[in-house]
């Protein structure tokens, strides 16, 4: 009787501990749908701009094709790596996933999350892109983009598609329209940062159903 009770002892404390840790460290969980956004504005804590140089155009309109209407968020300027983040966000170990279309570009036709997002020159990105037809994942440090890894993956434009990534630790592990194309460990870019979304030079993209989960 004595062992079964210790036993049970055991198992309180066990599980006040792994309540406590989760009190001390809560999953944050949550995502943008542009809907309730003026259209013509931006959702409140985002902010966008440009990895280097150009005049890229980021603002919320009405689409009719939206994944979910009436809104979505759009990126019809141009630069080098336009991205659009939300600031209040930071989180290091979780997933981001977005809806995208890619509409138009002569030079790409591009559609990307980031995370651990640092500031416009430090943070994780990946891709999909209509014109290469591939998904591929970077880390950009000091304003410099460094390629991880390509994958060649059909990407369909004018279509929407889901992009997602999951990455805890070193692991990441990168998802189109619910197929796993790129599963590894990088270590570049550790620690907390904001999430969101990117595009490159001249594409003209639109973005739905941004949602992100961690902590």
């Amino acid at each position: 009787m004595k062992d079964t009770m210790n036993c049970f002892a055991v198992s309180i404390t066990a599980l006040a501990a792994a309540a406590a840790i989760a009190t001390a460290t809560p999953a944050l969980a949550g995502g943008e749908n542009f809907d309730a956004i003026t259209p013509g504005a931006l959702p409140l804590g985002w902010a966008c701009s440009v990895t280097g140089g150009g005049s890229p155009i980021w603002k919320v309109e009405a689409d009719p094709s939206a994944s979910s209407k009436p809104n979505v968020l759009k990126q019809s300027g141009k630069g080098t790596f336009p991205w659009c983040a939300d600031k209040l966000v930071s989180i290091t170990d979780g997933s981001v996933e977005v809806k995208f279309k890619p509409i138009s570009g002569s030079e790409d036709q591009a559609g990307g999350v980031v995370w651990r997002f640092k500031d416009g020159d430090n943070y994780y990105v990946a891709r999909a892109n209509a014109l290469e037809n591939n998904v591929s994942l970077y880390h950009t440090q000091k304003g410099r983009r460094i390629t991880i890894k390509y994958v060649d993956v059909p990407v369909t434009g004018k279509q929407w598609h889901v992009l997602r990534v999951d990455f805890v630790g070193k692991a990441i592990k990168v998802s189109l329209d619910g197929k796993q194309y790129i599963a590894l460990d990088d270590d570049h870019i550790s620690g907390p940062g904001a999430v969101g979304v990117w595009t490159k030079a001249d594409s003209v993209t639109a973005f739905d159903d941004f949602t992100y989960s961690g902590n």
